[in-house]
């Protein structure tokens, strides 16, 4: 590198977040800065980091892309027999990160997680593209692969033996949704001075406070 880890930094000056601008409701200012975010990002608002924790204790963290969202929770789709299904059923708690870096926003989302109805995994396997299909019924996923040419034939295979016939969903690939308890707002500002808004379950009601940078 041409230039010390330690002055590689940039200085935040897109935006700002006031109390009498953010919504008292975590989940309309989520769609508010999310719709911004698929009209300014360039590449896949959606993703966002998942943490995971197994019995074990130790945290595992990985991206996944958001697939649909609504006042019930935040919906990702995975094998249930990967790393992170195995983590979700030895402890169904879960932590979102989304980061858009075009306009220097982050929001964190923790909360319970639990599997999505059967019905809606089978309706969104079928908007998949045919290979994305063919994937998710092949695929052994976080299970060790001999090589890639392994991986190859079984989806060849798996094509071969289905023909023509329409792909259904495999029992062991669906929906995890993140039922929300706490979010947190992060606009960067100036010398590191961010706003940060944090939201909490208080009774029947969302509590917003305000964070230290």
């Amino acid at each position: 590198m041409s230039e010390s880890i330690d002055n590689i930094r940039r200085d935040y000056g897109k935006g700002m977040l006031r109390e009498e601008e953010i919504s008292a409701d975590p989940f309309q200012q989520f769609k508010i800065w999310f719709e911004e975010a698929c009209r300014k990002e360039s590449h896949e608002p959606n993703a966002c980091a998942l943490a995971t924790c197994g019995a074990g204790g130790q945290p595992s963290l990985r991206m996944v892309l958001l697939k649909r969202y609504d006042d019930r929770g935040f919906v990702f789709f995975s094998h249930y027999e990967s790393k992170k299904g195995q983590d979700l059923s030895a402890c169904a708690r879960a932590a979102l990160l989304f980061y858009w870096p075009a306009l220097e926003r982050q929001v964190r989302i923790e909360g319970l997680v639990e599997k999505t109805s059967s019905r809606e995994s089978d309706e969104y396997f079928l908007t998949r593209p045919i290979e994305a299909q063919l994937g998710a019924c092949v695929s052994k996923q976080s299970r060790v692969l001999s090589s890639r040419a392994e991986l190859d034939e079984a989806v060849s295979s798996y094509k071969f033996d289905s023909g023509d016939r329409a792909l259904t969903r495999p029992a062991l690939w669906g929906g995890y949704r993140v039922i929300p308890e706490r979010y947190e707002f992060w606009q960067g500002r100036a010398s590191r001075l961010h706003d940060r808004f944090l939201y909490e379950q208080g009774g029947s009601a969302w509590v917003r406070s305000r964070l230290w940078p």
